[in-house]
């Protein structure tokens, strides 16, 4: 032991002046550059105070403060006891080594305020480990308020609550604990080296009887904690993914599990002769239990089940695994939602007249047949009705809504509706007032029946312009209210209420039409304080100096509805398309959200494969969904409302436990709201993904998928028939690769449609089905799905399986069926030769009784920068007979001869020229000429003779491009082009293509000048 006269001179000790300086100068750093962190955490509170939701807000925050007080504190109290346990074990006179100089000085630093870097040191651990522990307040919501699902599992027969609710919490606090005495072992190690109880370079004894006792406490209680993490994976094996399905599975209940109990039993013995080691010289003992924990482990925690895994199940895999594969059948349909799917035979019918009858029989199915593929007419609604480069249609959905038919009745009615957000960067004047003050929102909808065009091919909007026009004769919706502060991909904030108004739009004479917000939406810039609080939040200062802000002002913000929508419960998940509905006067947007978890126990993972990238469950891994909520944003005032339609999920029971003010009861949604409800294609996606699979009952045929279905294949919308993964896989064949990418699969369609057996129309989304095979050769139909989406059935699935004996085409045949006819693939080549684009709607089957009739719309645009795709042919498909005609009303009946369908065709809503992008705003409108051709001589011709031949000279057009007359072929269409030119100025309703330079095609596309 050195003497004191040997030791370091102590260091000079700051002052206390200094000290002050140094802690202030350190605060106001800390302060400026926490200050856009505090501000966004105020204006957040804000922002939900301002929705009536602070209790979300503060509820939220409270378990996530709570988790890292608790955490923080548990490991605080153990860190703290071991290292003042390691300070008093510290022996008085320590053995002489060579590290002594290093270890006077920290002892001459340390000694005389040992309890406070005690603390610091373990306040600051405590820190890093119990304040991530707050990011798992999900859990803990979940833990505190959720009960029981009514249910157990087959392995352990335990309730699945237990698994959904506490395991996922009990697994994370038992990691954390190991974690965390892993951490206490070695910074309790660390304060014996320096304290002198460990000695590693000195002969003798180098580790004193008290500090050994002191680390095989912390040993035992590390084995303990390690024994209850194997009592908890012993639950965790009914998600294992290592047999034939997800779950508890034969090698994991007759091998890994009886590993398990073993490691249990070694860890519980580890935790004995560890203690005992405290009474005994040396660590014989410690070795020799964590020798012998390490070779079970390797040998019964992963050999044994491994050789189980090989030498047993994989020769027999079928037998050995087939109770399982119930196990899994039974949880997966249960935690899906598909062990209610009910399933009818189709008793279909391939006989010509049967169908002719079934058309005629079933007019609302006809009449809804949609016409309008809402990804290929958004660009016809952006050129027709944004009217105004600071206003965008983002995205088109479909709804339905009642609407005068031709027969003057008035019924549900399939629609493409789209809401005219704002486009922020086409706002013109980019300065901080024209972004913030004067542009601050979109202005209405869109609204056009999918199921009929006008003659040129656009959708007839029955809602449209701004200001708002709606053809009330045809449809009547309250649309007061059209301006909309929230939408779709809208970006940055707003101020309303300021002192300027905001425009609205321009009108006919030039001027422009202002408005003052008058609704409740936002946060009041009421004082000082909040508008330097948001100056910071948004880095923008001129909310500080701007004396347009006045103390009425309100700023807007969290405009995309996505956004605005998950921020308000973060803990669910949301449907991809969010779509508009005109409500009481106002545009909303309704949601779909959804509870999920990945401890459904025994349940298989779902199938993603197929959902958009917008989509709440992109990218997460659950076993269990349900469609528990419907969410609304009102677009003016931005009120969020959620009501909970499935009350019987324990997941969202759990949810309204935590935050009962954020939800309502279904019963209080209005009615209005309730009658455009769709049921989730996201939702829908995953369940006709599994249920391909998870129809069959038997576990040997679920095993041998000889029943298996997949869902059907997706034509696409090419012209040429050939998808882009059809493609790859031919040229992977020709290079003998036989493993090769699946094709994509058929998006579902929303239908207003009347099924089988039923006695009147439901809005349905449906998807088909086809054999499975891995090569994807297997392409007729076995059957298809429907999802009821009307509020009395919502919700309900229904399965048509289609009798054997019949090899009924399709959608992936019926394509190629389309491309091979001759005069469809005659009209594309026309169309590909005349400069212009064809595009092929989604291939909708159509269930028509117990027939199946297939339909698709074929699209026209002009090859140049100006496109607006337009509805020229309309292709319907019975059997293996391919008809294509300018309209659905021709084309049934050339399939059906002597039927009369109805069709919306039949009769015209509104045929006003306002209806193709007329504005009644002085907004701008693509050019409508028309290149005029005449034919001399022809003058007293009738408009009936015109027409006629106009037709013959059609068709002496492709005559002569058949035989490869180019000359003649252009000739006789011009001559067509004048005889149609001459119908017009007689007033025939027809009118070819409206867009310059495009007649020809128009003409070509549409195999006429006039409808019939």
């Amino acid at each position: 032991m050195r003497v004191p006269t040997d030791l370091p001179a102590p260091r000079p000790r700051l002052s206390r002046g200094r000290l002050l300086i140094i802690g202030i100068v350190a605060v106001v750093f800390v302060l400026a550059f926490s200050l856009r962190g505090v501000a966004g955490f105020w204006t957040d509170y804000l922002w939900f105070d301002s929705l009536g939701l602070s209790s979300v807000f503060t509820g939220v925050l409270r378990s996530k403060i709570a988790l890292g007080v608790i955490f923080t504190g548990i490991f605080f109290v153990l860190m703290f006891l071991s290292l003042s346990i390691a300070d008093r074990m510290a022996p008085k006179i320590r053995a002489e080594g060579p590290e002594d100089e290093l270890l006077d000085r920290y002892h001459a630093v340390v000694d005389r305020r040992a309890r406070l870097v005690r603390g610091i040191v373990s306040f600051v651990l405590a820190l890093i480990a119990g304040v991530g522990m707050s990011g798992e307040w999900k859990q803990w919501i979940l833990f505190t308020n959720g009960g029981s699902f009514g249910v157990k599992d087959q392995t352990f027969q335990t309730d699945v609550g237990f698994y959904v609710f506490k395991l996922p919490f009990y697994t994370t606090v038992v990691n954390w604990l190991f974690a965390s005495g892993v951490i206490i072992l070695l910074v309790t190690v660390i304060a014996h080296y320096l304290n002198g109880g460990i000695r590693l370079q000195v002969p003798g004894q180098r580790v004193t009887p008290q500090v050994k006792a002191h680390i095989s406490v912390i040993l035992g209680l590390l084995a303990l904690v390690k024994a209850a993490d194997y009592w908890l994976q012993r639950y965790a094996l009914t998600f294992s993914t290592r047999g034939a399905v997800d779950g508890a599975t034969y090698t994991d209940v007759k091998a890994q599990l009886p590993a398990i109990y073993l490691l249990l039993f070694i860890a519980l013995l580890s935790f004995g002769l560890f203690i005992f080691n405290i009474f005994r010289r040396g660590w014989t003992l410690p070795v020799v239990a964590v020798g012998l924990w390490a070779l079970v482990s390797v040998v019964a925690g992963v050999g044994y089940p491994a050789f189980v895994q090989r030498f047993q199940v994989e020769p027999e895999e079928s037998t050995r695994e087939a109770p399982y594969i119930a196990h899994n059948i039974e949880a997966t349909r249960a935690a899906l939602g598909l062990d209610a799917v009910e399933t009818r035979p189709f008793l279909y019918n391939q006989d010509k007249a049967v169908a002719t009858t079934n058309v005629d029989a079933n007019p609302g199915t006809i009449r809804n047949i949609r016409l309008l593929d809402p990804l290929i007419v958004n660009p016809t609604y952006q050129r027709l009705q944004s009217q105004y480069a600071f206003y965008r249609f983002n995205e088109l959905s479909v709804d339905r809504y009642p609407i005068t038919t031709p027969s003057g009745d008035v019924a549900n009615t399939q629609v493409v509706i789209g809401s005219r957000d704002l486009n922020v960067s086409g706002i013109p004047q980019q300065s901080w007032e024209g972004a913030h003050l004067a542009y601050t929102h979109g202005y209405g909808v869109a609204l056009a029946p999918a199921n009929s065009t006008t003659t040129q091919g656009r959708p007839n909007f029955l809602v449209r312009n701004v200001p708002v026009q709606v053809d009330e004769a045809a449809i009547k919706v309250d649309l007061s209210t059209p301006q909309t502060y929230y939408g779709e991909n809208v970006s940055g904030y707003a101020i309303t209420n300021a002192g300027r108004e905001e425009v609205d739009y321009v009108e006919l004479d030039g001027q422009t039409k202002f408005t003052q917000y008058s609704g409740s939406g936002g946060v009041k810039l009421d004082s000082l304080l909040r508008r330097v609080a948001f100056g910071a939040r948004f880095a923008d200062w001129n909310l500080v100096i701007s004396n347009f802000i006045k103390p009425e002002s309100r700023i807007v913000f969290q405009r995309d509805v996505r956004d605005r929508m998950a921020a308000v419960a973060p803990f669910l998940q949301f449907d991809g398309d969010p779509y508009p509905v005109i409500s009481d006067g106002h545009i909303v947007y309704m949601f779909d959200g959804f509870t999920t978890t990945a401890n459904y126990p025994n349940a298989q993972r779902v199938d993603a494969s197929g959902l958009p990238s917008d989509s709440g469950l992109q990218g997460s891994a659950f076993n269990y969904i349900r469609n528990s909520v419907k969410g609304v944003i009102d677009t003016y005032d931005g009120t969020v409302k959620l009501y909970v339609v499935d009350p019987s999920d324990p997941m969202i029971t759990a949810y309204q436990k935590a935050f009962p003010a954020l939800f309502s009861p279904v019963e209080d949604m209005p009615a209005e709201l309730k009658a455009h409800w769709r049921y989730p294609q996201d939702l829908f996606r995953v369940q006709t993904n599994m249920f391909g699979r998870y129809h069959i009952s038997d576990p040997a045929a679920f095993y041998e998928k000889t029943s298996s279905w997949s869902v059907a294949q997706d034509p696409g919308s090419s012209v040429n028939g050939a998808t882009a993964v059809a493609t790859a896989n031919q040229l992977l064949a020709q290079q003998g690769v036989t493993t090769r990418p699946r094709e994509a699969r058929i998006e579902p369609n929303y239908q207003l449609l009347r099924l089988p057996g039923d006695t009147t129309e439901s809005f349905v989304t449906l998807r088909p089905f086809v054999p499975y095979s891995e090569d994807d050769s297997k392409k007729t139909l076995t059957s298809f799905m429907v999802a009821n989406s009307d509020p009395g059935q919502y919700g309900k699935l229904i399965v048509y399986e289609m009798p054997g004996g019949f090899n009924i085409d399709g959608p992936a045949i019926v394509n190629s069926n389309i491309l091979a006819a001759p005069e469809v693939a005659q009209r594309l080549t026309l169309l590909n030769q005349q400069g212009s684009r064809a595009q092929l709607g989604q291939l909708q089957l159509v269930p028509v009784n117990n027939s199946i009739v297939y339909v698709r719309s074929l699209y026209v645009s002009s090859d140049n920068t100006t496109q607006i795709p337009e509805l020229k042919q309309v292709i319907a498909v019975f059997g293996g007979e391919v008809v294509m005609k300018p309209s659905l009303r021709e084309a049934l009946q050339t399939l059906f001869p002597g039927a009369d369908p109805q069709t919306f065709e039949s009769g015209s809503i509104n045929q006003d020229d306002i209806n193709n992008g007329g504005t009644g705003g002085g907004g701008s409108t693509p050019d409508q000429s028309t290149t005029t051709t005449t034919v001399p001589g022809q003058g007293d011709l009738t408009k009936d003779q015109l027409i006629a031949s106009a037709a013959k000279a059609l068709a002496d057009a492709d005559a002569a491009l058949r035989n490869g007359d180019l000359a003649g072929y252009q000739a006789k269409v011009r001559e067509a082009q004048g005889y149609l030119n001459q119908a017009a100025g007689m007033g025939t309703s027809a009118t070819p293509s409206a867009t310059p330079s495009s007649t020809t095609t128009s003409m070509l596309a549409s195999g006429r000048g006039a409808p019939a």
